[in-house]
């Protein structure tokens, strides 16, 4: 981005989330989002009041971006079931992605992340257990199940989108099957 464009808030949170999935949290700082955007640390501190207010600023994107994706991935005219595959499978996905990964690596390590990765989990886990109730399964054991799995299918080596996705389709049939 050249100098003569101005940035908006929504432009360095974008490069923040970029920044995050690609290169981790370390670079989510004025000096360094500055050099990749091609601008000075002023247009950052024109939109941020500090480091700090940017990264509440991007745990709060990711948060929403995050729930939206999972929320939209429900077909609303689907049975219970193809809801729950097609949620697992949009969890898989998100859990696999560059952000997705760098918030949970992050999380370990700083409070306000780490609360961002617990809410999107609970948000998450509780879309599964109310899924899982409209099938008939109440045993709150299952939604952890099917939720662990998909944060761990996402993070495996050798995962790519489709197959994470298809296993976690798999799991969750079986799941269904044994109900």
């Amino acid at each position: 981005m050249s100098n003569s464009a101005r940035l908006t808030r929504h432009d360095w949170l974008n490069a923040g989330l970029g920044a995050l999935a690609q290169d981790g949290p370390a670079t989510l700082r004025a000096e360094t989002l500055s050099r990749r955007l091609n601008t000075t640390k002023g247009s950052f501190y024109w939109h941020f009041k500090d480091v700090r207010d940017f990264h509440a600023a991007v745990l709060d994107t990711w948060s929403r971006q995050a729930r939206t994706a999972l929320t939209d991935s429900l077909p609303a005219d689907a049975s219970p079931a193809a809801r729950l595959r097609a949620f697992c499978q949009q969890m898989t996905e998100l859990a696999g992605t560059g952000t997705g990964s760098a918030l949970r690596g992050w999380a370990r390590d700083n409070a306000p992340a780490g609360e961002t990765q617990a809410h999107i989990d609970e948000f998450c886990r509780a879309q599964i257990t109310a899924l899982l109730a409209e099938i008939g399964i109440t045993n709150a054991e299952m939604a952890r199940i099917l939720h662990a799995a998909a944060i761990g299918m996402a993070q495996l080596p050798d995962a790519d989108e489709a197959s994470s996705s298809n296993t976690i389709g798999s799991l969750v049939d079986l799941v269904l099957a044994l109900r």
